[in-house]
């Protein structure tokens, strides 16, 4: 090998079976193993979000084909309810009363209209200073509809935001219904073939710039010299770089725990009830629901996505670890997809670097949470692209598609 590249990027991959080393294999109602992609950490893409807009970029898209997730659903007293974001659908949801549903419907129209670039809309509340909790309060809202806005529109784990200056989360809540604006159903993008598209898109598009990939290679060593990383040795040879991109797990000793994540793939041969037979969706389970810190994901896509056999579902369920008992912190969310024909239980630690990489220029990435979306995610890659490039990766600069890409995304 002995070959000279300016930045390397290390990555794993692994069957689903091997993975949880269940060595008897799937039954046969499972089908064929050529119709099955099962992601282990499932993501889906916000339509109008940041990985969509560098995918465009990148135009990683002319590789991929996107389906719209069919919906988006909130836990409430042991009931699932549609989510509702904009001013018709709130009229009409059963998750709350008559006079609640007018306050939600005037805050939402405050949402859509508030441009922190024009005092005019501002209506009294300042972005910068008023905190969320005192905007909920302005417009009189209840925890219950406080706690679908802030999880399942602004897509908060925790409710710490409650007392941050509030324009986050209104640029949050419009992001999510201007995603959901673009397709109608729900502001959700998932691949056909699963997530394992995505690293494919980009291995076709570095190929064709020069990059050169190499699969199925062990790393034996990351080689530095004088506090600095020169190249990364797989057996016996070595492949020389300026940069090092990897996540947590090749560099050990350059990362601290900062909490684990339970993650549970359920395979179904139905889909989840009271979600109109959804072929693919979201669930949040907001944590005052079930007296907890954070919330609970489920996320659920199937064979009409192309990562399942006919007539199977494979539904994720996902949450922060606060217990030692991490499966009976997700049993509210198991109980919403019984029957469930096979579990896979995965528990796994979350890292994050203990530095920003300047002087070793090995760039480490933060495991991933909990979440069922690629906001923090995204987060995570434009911090690694400034600590890299000493400077912000500014969408306002980034190339402008005039065409669709996603073509019938929503068919």
């Amino acid at each position: 090998m002995d070959e000279e590249y300016d930045v390397i990027v290390l990555g794993t991959g692994l069957t689903l079976y091997k993975r949880f080393q269940l060595l008897e294999g799937p039954p046969e109602s499972m089908g064929r193993g050529r119709d099955w992609n099962v992601d282990l950490i499932p993501k889906f893409l916000m339509a109008n979000g940041q990985l969509v807009k560098m995918l465009l970029y990148t135009e990683v898209t002319r590789y991929l084909d996107f389906k719209v997730v069919e919906g988006s659903f909130v836990y409430k007293g042991g009931k699932i309810y549609k989510v509702p974001s904009t001013e018709t659908e709130a009229l009409a949801s059963n998750l709350m009363g008559m006079f609640e549903k007018r306050r939600f419907r005037k805050f939402l129209v405050f949402v859509a209209n508030f441009d922190e670039n024009d005092p005019k809309t501002f209506e009294g509340v300042d972005p910068q200073s008023t905190s969320m909790r005192e905007v909920y309060r302005k417009f009189d809202l209840g925890q219950d509809v406080i706690d679908f806005t802030g999880h399942a529109l602004a897509l908060y784990r925790t409710d710490d935001y409650l007392d941050q200056p509030c324009l986050e989360t209104i640029n949050r809540i419009k992001l999510y219904s201007e995603s959901l604006a673009r397709y109608g159903k729900s502001p959700y993008l998932y691949p056909l073939y699963g997530l394992g598209e995505l690293p494919q898109g980009f291995a076709r598009l570095s190929a064709i710039y020069g990059g050169t990939y190499m699969l199925n290679k062990p790393v034996d060593d990351i080689i530095m010299e004088n506090g600095k990383v020169v190249g990364v040795k797989s057996e016996g040879e070595v492949a020389r770089c300026k940069q090092l991109i990897c996540d947590p797990s090749y560099i050990p000793d350059r990362v601290r725990k900062a909490g684990q994540v339970i993650r549970i793939i359920c395979i179904l041969s139905h889909p989840i009830k009271n979600t109109n037979d959804a072929n693919s969706c979201q669930i949040i389970i907001p944590q005052n629901q079930v007296n907890r810190k954070s919330d609970i994901y489920v996320c659920m896509i199937s064979y009409a996505h192309n990562v399942a056999a006919q007539g199977k579902y494979i539904a994720i369920a996902s949450t922060t670890v606060e217990t030692s008992e991490p499966e009976k912190e997700v049993e509210p969310a198991l109980e919403l997809l019984e029957p469930i024909d096979q579990k896979f239980v995965a528990i796994s630690d979350l890292y994050e670097p203990i530095d920003d990489g300047s002087e070793s220029q090995v760039f480490c990435s933060c495991s991933y949470d909990a979440t069922t979306h690629f906001e923090t995610t995204c987060n995570d890659i434009k911090d690694i692209y400034k600590r890299m490039a000493g400077s912000a990766f500014d969408f306002e600069n980034m190339k402008r598609k005039q065409n669709d890409v996603f073509g019938e995304a929503d068919q």
